[in-house]
């Protein structure tokens, strides 16, 4: 059997300590990039009530095929970097603090990894936001997805030509995760580029936010 590479590299915890934290954000990488370049979001996002996980992909890949190739293509890094999620998710659980405050953000391929977690795992999370990505699937053999996101708050953006996510894969995601019931948001910036912008990340602040109110509302 196989060991997973991405389990051998340990993640950085920053922000708030994990049992005391009103929120915890998973950050999620793209490919080629590190989770040193993700926490480079931290400073605008850290408010002194949210811990941050940022998982390295072994390799700074989580799966080597674009996330339009057939799931077979990917494998079996595709399922080692959702076990991986997987992990981190229940690393949060296991200090308290359960899905409906754990916030998954990706980058890239970091974000279609967070989505496709989520949809895979359906349950009311804190919030998903998928800056630059889409599900992973083989658009001409379009998946199934059932389960219930309960509401979960979850956010599509993305540039209107970024040459390496097709608007129309965003779409679709935003259409299969409302239909598993998520309150689903699509921002489409104007111009091209692949990219992360000022305004994604003030909605990211704000979700925190009504966390650590929710956290502090209920003593």
């Amino acid at each position: 059997m196989s060991t997973n590479p991405h389990l051998a590299l340990a993640p950085r915890c920053v922000g708030a300590p994990l049992e005391q934290a009103a929120a915890v954000v998973l950050l999620v990488h793209g490919r080629g990039a590190s989770a040193d370049d993700m926490l480079g979001l931290v400073r605008w996002l850290a408010d002194g009530h949210t811990a941050f996980i940022v998982p390295q992909a072994a390799g700074s890949s989580w799966y080597p095929q674009r996330f339009i190739a057939p799931l077979a293509d990917n494998q079996p890094w595709l399922d080692w970097s959702l076990e991986r999620i997987g992990q981190l998710v229940a690393l949060a659980a296991a200090h308290g603090r359960p899905a409906a405050r754990l916030v998954l953000v990706g980058f890239s391929q970091g974000a279609c990894l967070a989505l496709e977690y989520a949809a895979r795992q359906p349950q009311r999370y804190g919030g998903v936001f998928g800056l630059s990505g889409a599900l992973i699937e083989h658009g001409d053999t379009p998946r199934v997805y059932a389960g219930d996101l309960a509401g979960t708050p979850v956010l599509l953006s993305v540039s209107e030509r970024d040459p390496h996510i097709p608007l129309a894969r965003v779409q679709r995601s935003a259409e299969c995760l409302a239909a598993l019931g998520a309150d689903v948001t699509t921002r489409v910036m104007p111009g091209g580029g692949h990219r992360i912008d000022a305004a994604e990340l003030q909605l990211i602040r704000q979700r925190l936010a009504a966390l650590s109110h929710d956290a502090d509302a209920a003593g």
